[in-house]
């Protein structure tokens, strides 16, 4: 059992799509979030957004003591960050910024709150090496959007973090429900967003090549694999592939299929005509429907998909308690 102190206050340090959702995630968890950006109108659009995303967390399961009057705004870091547990920063993908920021918290807050980026890219070896005090407790805790429906959250430290912050972050983490992925060696991306970036890099180019369209490749991707990737990940799949024999048999059967797909896979360059190519099949593909018709499309099932796992893990979890 952890020692450690209840991270039970929350600063939020940038308040556009991602620091907004995860202020609704902590909200819904019954924490306390104090968040600061100097945008104009932030304060606003952030409010506008927890309200809108509350039906949804709602749905899923508000804990005791959840409340959207447990959200307070400054435009002052100084007071943002005045007696908090933990820190999700969310500013911009830049690393002087990240830097200057990061050597300002370093000396404003106690030693024992964490400091967690939610960078998709950035490393936190680079991020923390402002920190002339206590880069210990600096760790990568980056979410997948939105971070209030998707419950991934992959924890990444830096050359200088520490085996007690990693932990601490996990338990904090999985404590409001969120499955945590420990990355254990700094990469470009982390895990998520390279697994990603491998998979748009083919899509992209079978659409340039003219080999399908981005209806055609969405169908594929979503009505195949994409809904086996949302029970299972790759690895269990290809075990369960195998059939008796599981992954042993797999590799046994798939692998030079396998390896010789790998051999015609593209590297589309996204020059200007290719980015339009690509631009106007999804504009195709979404027709009429706006930016705002798709995401509710896209969250309601995402909902669905949700509520289904968390009930068929929650019987798994019963059913292993029961006595033999």
């Amino acid at each position: 059992m952890s020692h450690n102190k209840p991270i039970r206050r929350i600063a939020i340090i940038g308040t556009g799509v991602i620091g907004a959702s995860w202020a609704s995630l902590f909200l819904a968890n019954g924490l306390d979030v104090v968040a600061t950006d100097v945008a104009p109108g932030a304060e606003t659009a952030l409010k506008r957004f927890v309200a809108a995303a509350w039906p949804a967390l709602q749905r899923l399961g508000l804990a005791s003591g959840a409340s959207q009057n447990r959200l307070s705004f400054t435009a002052t870091l100084t007071d943002a960050v005045k007696d908090v547990d933990l820190v999700q920063e969310n500013g911009p993908e830049k690393i002087e910024f990240k830097k200057t920021l990061y050597r300002q918290l370093d000396e404003l807050l106690h030693p024992s709150v964490i400091i967690a980026s939610s960078s998709s890219g950035l490393t936190m070896s680079e991020i923390q090496s402002a920190c002339e005090m206590h880069p210990e407790r600096c760790v990568i805790g980056h979410p997948f959007n939105p971070p209030h429906l998707i419950p991934l959250v992959e924890i990444v430290g830096g050359a200088k973090t520490s085996r007690n912050t990693i932990e601490r972050a996990d338990e904090f983490y999985t404590s409001i429900g969120q499955r945590t992925v420990r990355v254990n060696k700094e990469m470009p991306g982390h895990v998520a967003n390279r697994l990603q970036a491998a998979l748009s890099r083919e899509v992209y180019y079978l659409v340039s090549e003219g080999v399908v369209s981005a209806a055609d490749v969405d169908t594929a991707l979503s009505w195949g694999p994409g809904l086996r990737w949302g029970v299972m990940g790759s690895m269990m799949l290809n075990h369960l592939g195998g059939g008796p024999g599981g992954i042993e048999h797999f590799f046994q059967q798939f692998t030079g299929p396998m390896t010789a797909w790998w051999k015609t896979l593209g590297s589309p360059v996204l020059t200007p005509e290719v980015q339009k190519k690509l631009i106007d099949s999804v504009h195709a593909e979404a027709g009429s429907r706006s930016i705002v018709e798709l995401e509710a499309e896209r969250d309601e099932v995402l909902l669905g998909l949700i509520e289904l796992r968390n009930k068929v893990a929650n019987s798994s979890q019963t059913k292993s308690t029961e006595p033999a």
